[in-house]
């Protein structure tokens, strides 16, 4: 039996449960003066029940999920002769993959050895076994864990007390496997940056003013050591960024301004949903865009004006990316400024102000919190971006501040670094990790400062 099959079972049991807890909970209430005798619900009984014939069985199958590959395999390599088992581990691991391949019909490495193939008839054999005790162990556990949690049912059981501890429960280990999610992102970075900074100074690292992470694989080999300067990469960044921003940031605020206190409520309907369209349509199309229709075109208007423009460059790639960060913008300044109260525009309408000066002197300034939060988080996303900036400006490390040559970001070399078989024992690959630190740590900073601004002046009104 496949194990969603089981699962669903145990969840079909679960629902069966509730209807039986609920029912005797009502039957012994009847005698009692009515379900106003309970302590709880009649539902919570039902829930009660219910808990009792999933969850049990629910933890027995997810650790027999987890545990048997290693009984399986502990079983398998004591089925093999001595002389077997005392290969080195990589070896054994080899033998071992062939030996399930073969067990469970996929393709092998080599032939297989008649003492190969018993040990696949003695895998297969004890994972037929393991799966029939699996669905065994579950069911005879969920169908006792019911017969204890209905024999609990009683008018004085505190069943929505219970019910609520579990699901307080649940909701903190799912809180904390976010964090603890988080924690681990954060110290796999750590770690091997700090690997990489054994390599390489920090000093090189962020003053460096070249970048050519290419390591050769012997030290004899031209180009053994790379050059890891990362200046090139984080002014590229800012370079595009900074495009991208001077795009998003007088469009999206306007047409936020618009659709909040000037459009209709017809166009409002219409331009709004359009407008968010755009946050829906996936960065590679974005930087086909780029390269396809933005990037000649600026290139062909350089030349028309006697500018060299490249063919990658920063200025195309931050004025598509900068299409794309308009509905973060414009949204979230739509949002904050539809919650400013209507009573701060109509006290300034009846002392004699324009909806301009309205708009300029009262609502602009009572949103301005909310607004720098949105702009900050769009930075924060357009750092971020990659697949633009690998299709319209290029890989070139180039330290420029022309936004008209070809330049790359940090995203991209992490990408570039990571791209195919690589040796985690290498500098070229570590670096990729050092990057990824620096973009966290930048990333992290924007919002910490977008929260600070939004705490500190947001204003409250009554």
């Amino acid at each position: 039996m496949q194990i969603s099959t089981l699962t669903l079972i145990l969840l079909a049991a679960s629902a069966g449960a509730f209807h039986l807890g609920k029912r005797r909970a009502l039957s012994l209430a009847a005698g009692q003066g009515g379900p106003r005798s309970l302590h709880s619900m009649p539902g919570f009984y039902g829930a009660w029940t219910a808990l009792w014939a999933a969850v049990p069985a629910l933890v027995v199958l997810v650790s027999w999920v987890f545990l048997e590959p290693l009984i399986l395999r502990a079983l398998l390599v004591s089925s093999l002769p001595q002389d077997i088992q005392a290969l080195d581990p990589d070896r054994l691991g080899l033998l071992l993959n062939d030996i399930r391949n073969l067990a469970q019909g996929n393709i092998v490495s080599g032939e297989m050895t008649a003492v190969q193939q018993s040990a696949a008839e003695h895998y297969r054999h004890f994972t037929s076994l393991s799966r029939l005790s699996m669905v065994v162990v579950c069911l005879a556990m969920s169908v006792l864990a019911l017969a204890f949690g209905w024999s609990k049912v009683s008018p004085t059981l505190r069943a929505r007390n219970r019910v609520e501890s579990f699901v307080k429960v649940v909701l903190i280990l799912c809180s904390s496997i976010a964090i603890l999610t988080t924690v681990g992102i954060v110290l796999s970075v750590l770690f091997e940056s700090l690997r990489f900074f054994e390599r390489v100074p920090v000093s090189e690292f962020v003053l460096g003013l070249t970048w050519s992470p290419q390591t050769a694989i012997r030290a004899d080999q031209v180009g053994s050591s790379g050059a890891f300067g990362a200046v090139p990469l984080f002014t590229g960044t800012i370079l595009v960024s900074s495009i991208a921003m001077f795009v998003a940031v007088p469009i999206g605020l306007m047409s936020a301004i618009f659709l909040a206190e000037y459009s209709s409520p017809r166009v409002r309907a219409t331009a709004k949903p359009l407008l968010e369209l755009l946050a829906g349509i996936p960065t590679v199309v974005y930087g086909f865009f780029a390269a396809l229709v933005v990037a000649p075109w600026l290139r062909g208007l350089g030349e028309s004006s006697g500018l060299d423009v490249a063919s990658d460059s920063a200025l195309a790639a931050g004025v598509v990316m900068g299409v794309m960060i308009i509905p973060f913008i414009s949204s979230l300044s739509d949002d904050v400024i539809n919650s400013v109260p209507q009573s701060l525009r109509d006290g300034s309408l009846a002392l004699g102000a324009t909806r301009s000066e309205t708009v300029i002197k009262v609502v602009l300034p009572a949103a301005l919190p909310g607004i720098v939060g949105s702009v900050l988080l769009a930075v924060s996303r357009a750092i971020g971006e990659t697949m633009i900036v690998v299709m319209a400006a290029g890989l070139a490390a180039n330290l420029t501040a022309n936004p008209l040559q070809s330049v790359t970001t940090v995203t991209v070399q992490i990408v570039t670094l990571l791209t195919g078989d690589q040796e985690f024992d290498s500098a070229k690959t570590l670096a990729a990790f050092a990057l990824g630190l620096v973009l966290f740590v930048g990333t992290l900073g924007l919002n910490v400062i977008a929260l600070h601004v939004v705490r500190k002046y947001r204003e409250e009104y009554d």
